[in-house]
């Protein structure tokens, strides 16, 4: 699709529209070959996307490792970091499910496991959790953060002031 879109001349101002493609720090769950699946998504890079925007993870490792495979294979456009905050018990089994199984990190199940099952307490878990693992991956050089909301910007807010993203250069 890139490769026509781009030949097609269908868009009037290509210099302000960007094509975007989906990483998956944990493995495309359809494509069990790592080396396979990183071929795959540096054809789409050189046939014209602009960025990547991983799927939701949990584990920065995965992240960063994703990110040097990527640039090891000659992969060299913005990769932002797909963020999702658990916000409730029941929505973090609903991620596993669209995220076609997202690993949950042992520190964030303890944590959570803490909380025991307080709505209130499991929210500002997930959103403390979320705003450490941003810090970090900012502190790691992450091209950009792309946070999946739900509808549900406050926990997003909240995190973004806990970091003090309006206040980094």
């Amino acid at each position: 699709f890139i490769r026509e879109f781009n030949e097609s001349g269908a868009h009037p101002d290509p210099r302000g529209f960007g094509i975007g493609v989906a990483g998956f720090p944990e493995g495309h769950p359809a494509t069990p070959n790592r080396a396979a699946e990183l071929d795959n998504l540096k054809a789409k890079v050189d046939a014209g996307a602009d960025y990547i925007c991983t799927q939701l993870f949990f584990d920065n490792h995965d992240f960063l490792d994703f990110r040097d495979r990527c640039r090891l294979s000659g992969v060299d456009v913005p990769i932002l970091a797909g963020i999702m905050p658990v916000t409730s018990l029941q929505g973090m089994k609903r991620m596993a499910e669209l995220a076609a199984g997202a690993r949950y990190p042992a520190k964030l199940i303890r944590a959570l496991n803490r909380a025991n099952s307080n709505p209130e307490a499991v929210e500002r878990v997930g959103i403390h959790y979320a705003a450490e693992q941003c810090a970090e991956l900012l502190d790691h050089g992450v091209d950009g953060l792309h946070f999946y909301t739900l509808n549900r910007s406050r926990a997003t807010r909240e995190i973004y002031q806990a970091i003090g993203l309006d206040t980094r250069a």
